[in-house]
């Protein structure tokens, strides 16, 4: 059917290239008339298109000449000159479209043509990296076009000074990783001085290898925590309970859906163990949580696989691409209850200051371009969530690459032994291999196998990962042999040593299929780069988590009917396209898992935005006076409407009304319930509000309209942050057993959207009626210091340790003190102007 309408309508990737190509081709008239340009003509180009832009003229009517130059300049300063396809790409980048671009393309020069493009407006670029490696890497050769024609470039890396920071988002083009871009953003929104931000408004960003961020990555949120100070011997005792445990007969673990329970059995022990009577009982929520965590401790995480132990420390490896994730921590007290069963030192459980998906960071752009060179697959989340589509651009040779079809053996053994007889048949030709690995065990299986036969060969996995760019380079050359986890040294090219097209280029073998077909494409990819010839292979056994799940007991059946041994392989294109169905389905699965994350989220979205849009209208503006009154309105309005609804004016609660407003905002008596009598409910509302307007400025013309301008600030800010705090807390415990609601009947995203809005309207009350008592009844007699709700030096990122945070003197000086540079001048009028 597809293939009739392709054939009626044409396909639409490929009218779209072809409707690219005019464009390249007018780029290409452009050249030889750019040749001739001195460099300082050249360079002049971009003083030449930002006085256009500022004219009126359109970004796209600059674009041919804009790429042009920038073709020009790389071929003067790289030795570089743009395929013709590399235009394309960077049209689709500009275009705000993902570039799906094979391996060996040189996708990190097409971003430069939109880069420079977009970057004349001065609004500032974003390039995403994975790593700050390639971050480093891609800003130091790439920024040698930009600085030739003129423009700055900046990288922004994690632990970097607050004013480095500064200095690299105000240059035209600043490259970096997802992480840092969206910590940055949240530390933004958590200073008290507008100075302090770091960010520029969000304008253009390219992400490379988006795949990898915008999908891999989804599901994990940003966040930014303070230390709790909790007791960690219940992890210590529940670890140890948990491990006299036997399975089935005290708990049950469901593999798939990676969830534990206690049996009736298991229950009766534990109330036993721990000297209670109800293991359910409320009392009891917390050891019943810690109970559950240290059984996925001990009976679903696995050690070398989902996580690693390093120095006393859990870390864990990310399931995508077996690389460790420095800093992370499991939620939610999983990560202290592994701790716990390695017998290690349980970190404090922390509490969330702010967070955020990379889902809701990214959207924030005005316009949002992607590379990678699997995109394909996954076009239709892309498009869903992002509504970025996909452009499969034409490699610039054809492809020589040969994918095999899948080999299945019936047991792991059987697999990996024949893997190794394949190694070791094609290492004696001289030919490179690269075995790529689901995870760390397995790559150190094939290493001991590998020793064992005397074949020379490198490891690459997480635990080597800061070699890993130079070691894959190098997985080309004659006769080595390369094992690495599946997307390790992702970025980095393969290039053919001498002779190696000539004995059929690179081998890529994949020992296991992931349940993205992204990710077995990825591998694929690693050869045939640039026309280069290769070939690629995947040793499956039945014995394989994917194969476990779709249908591997009904292929054991038939093998064993057949009599196949353990080191007999079935080799099948239906098996291929067997498993292909399966990661099909599974895929589906995934994105509906982060569609509805999503779909959580985007409730705390709508509250986060709101917030912080109000904290940046307050830090930006001068006086907030306006906006401290608006505050305080609604705390009259409540306490009058409550004691004031009766239809009839007899009943009405005045005393209690006027008691209040006393205590809360004016002074002892200074309001009577005789006052308000005979009055309707608004205008009684009016009447309390103008005494308060009264108040409010007697206070400011008796306290000094400086102080009272910084003292508003002093105690929103107070306000908005602590509450802000304790409701992402609330959020996340509601988020959490609002999935028990559906064994109510009741759809448990419509609850969580009703109780967050009802939660978020209840946090907004509680800040309006704690500034507005602040405001009007705290006494002032010194200059007040805008301070954090938590201690600075306590603060991390996704369970990064607190200390490796730098602190920022400006940030210690209060800006009404002297200058430490001893102009006796306040400090706000000296050096803190700039800080």
């Amino acid at each position: 059917m597809l293939g009739l309408v392709k054939k009626i309508f044409g396909d639409t990737n490929e009218r779209d290239v072809k409707r690219l190509m005019k464009t390249v081709d007018i780029i290409n008239t452009l050249e030889p008339k750019f040749v001739e340009l001195s460099d300082e003509q050249l360079q002049h180009k971009t003083v030449e298109f930002r006085e256009r832009l500022e004219k009126g003229e359109d970004i796209d009517d600059i674009l041919p000449e804009a790429f042009a130059t920038v073709r020009e300049a790389s071929k003067r300063v790289l030795g570089k000159r743009h395929y013709d396809v590399q235009l394309v790409g960077g049209i689709a980048l500009h275009e705000g479209r993902i570039a799906e671009m094979k391996t060996g393309e040189g996708k990190t020069l097409v971003g430069t043509l939109p880069v420079y493009l977009n970057a004349l407006l001065g609004k500032g670029v974003h390039v995403v990296t994975v790593n700050d490696y390639l971050a480093q890497r891609d800003s130091a050769e790439m920024g040698q076009i930009y600085n030739f024609l003129g423009m700055t470039v900046g990288v922004n890396l994690s632990g970097m000074a607050h004013e480095e920071k500064q200095a690299a988002y105000a240059c035209d083009i600043t490259y970096g990783t997802n992480n840092e871009f969206g910590f940055d953003y949240l530390r933004d929104n958590m200073v008290l001085y507008k100075e302090q931000m770091v960010q520029r408004p969000l304008y253009f960003c390219i992400i490379d290898e988006v795949d990898s961020i915008l999908v891999d990555e989804a599901r994990t949120p940003l966040i930014i925590s303070g230390q709790a100070q909790k007791s960690t011997e219940l992890y210590y005792a529940a670890d140890r309970f948990v491990k006299r445990l036997e399975a089935e007969e005290d708990f049950n673990v469901d593999i798939k859906v990676k969830a534990v329970s206690l049996t009736e059995k298991g229950v009766a022990k534990a109330e036993k163990a721990f000297g209670i009577e109800n293991l359910y009982d409320h009392a009891h929520v917390t050891l019943n949580h810690h109970i559950v965590q240290a059984l996925k401790a001990n009976a679903i995480m696995r050690r070398d696989v989902d996580y690693v132990v390093t120095e006393d420390e859990v870390v864990i490896v990310d399931e995508f691409t077996g690389r460790l994730m420095a800093g992370r921590r499991y939620s939610d007290g999983l990560h202290q209850a592994i701790e716990a069963k390695e017998g290690i030192e349980v970190q404090n459980e922390s509490m969330t200051l702010a967070t955020i998906t990379f889902q809701n960071y990214f959207r924030m752009y005005r316009k949002l371009g992607g590379m990678t060179g699997t995109a394909k697959t996954e076009e239709e989340e892309f498009k869903k969530i992002y509504g970025l589509e996909v452009l499969q651009v034409p490699t610039n040779r054809p492809n020589r690459r040969v994918d095999n079809p899948d080999i299945v053996y019936k047991s792991e053994a059987g697999k990996f032994k024949a893997v190794v007889e394949e190694i070791v048949k094609r290492h004696a030709s001289n030919q490179p291999v690269l075995v790529g690995t689901v995870s760390i065990e397995n790559s150190e299986l094939l290493h001991e196998m590998l020793k064992r036969k005397g074949v020379p060969h490198k490891v690459l996995n997480a635990k080597y990962h800061a070699e890993e760019a130079e070691i894959i380079s190098r997985a080309g050359e004659p006769g080595s042999v390369t094992i690495a986890t599946n997307m390790a040294g992702r970025g980095t090219d393969i290039i053919l040593g001498n002779g190696v097209s000539e004995i059929g280029g690179l081998h890529i073998i994949g020992t296991e299929r992931h349940e993205s077909r992204r990710i077995d494409n990825q591998l694929r990819g690693r050869a045939g780069r640039q026309g280069d010839p290769g070939s690629t292979q995947f040793y499956l056994s039945l014995g394989d988590e994917l194969m476990k799940r779709f249908g591997a007991d009904n292929v054991l059946a038939m093998m064993d009917r057949l009599g196949f041994d353990e080191d007999s392989p079935i080799e099948s294109k239906m098996i291929t396209r067997a498993i292909e169905s399966a990661q099909k389905r599974v895929e589906g699965n995934n994105f509906d898992v982060r569609k509805v994350v999503l779909q959580y989220d985007d409730v705390m979205n709508q509250q986060r935005e709101i917030i912080y849009k109000q904290r940046r209208e307050i830090l930006e503006s001068e006086n907030i006076k306006e906006i401290v009154l608006e505050m305080i309105k609604p705390v009259i309005e409540r306490i009058v409407m409550a004691h004031c609804s009766d239809d009839i004016p007899e009943n009405w609660e005045l005393e209690e009304v006027a008691e209040y407003i006393n205590s809360k905002l004016l002074d002892e008596g200074q309001l009577t319930k005789d006052e308000l009598w005979g009055k309707e409910a608004e205008e009684i509302i009016e009447y309390i509000f103008n005494k308060v307007i009264e108040k409010y400025n007697a206070r400011e013309e008796h306290i000094g309209v400086e102080m009272i301008r910084e003292f508003e600030k002093v105690i929103v800010l107070r306000a908005v942050d602590s509450k802000w705090m304790d409701h992402i807390d609330a959020m996340d415990q509601l988020r959490q057993g609002i999935h028990l609601r559906a064994y109510g009947g009741t759809d448990p995203l419509r609850e969580y959207q009703f109780e967050g809005f009802e939660m978020f309207n209840e946090m907004t009350a509680s800040i309006q009626e704690e500034v507005a008592t602040y405001i009007m009844k705290a006494q002032i007699e010194t200059n007040q210091e805008r301070q954090t709700v938590v201690d600075e030096n306590q603060i991390s990122t996704n369970g990064e340790p607190a200390e490796k945070r730098p602190v920022q003197r400006g940030e210690q000086i209060g800006r009404n003190d002297d200058c430490p540079c001893g102009s006796s001048k306040k400090y706000k009028h000296c050096h803190g102007q700039n800080d």
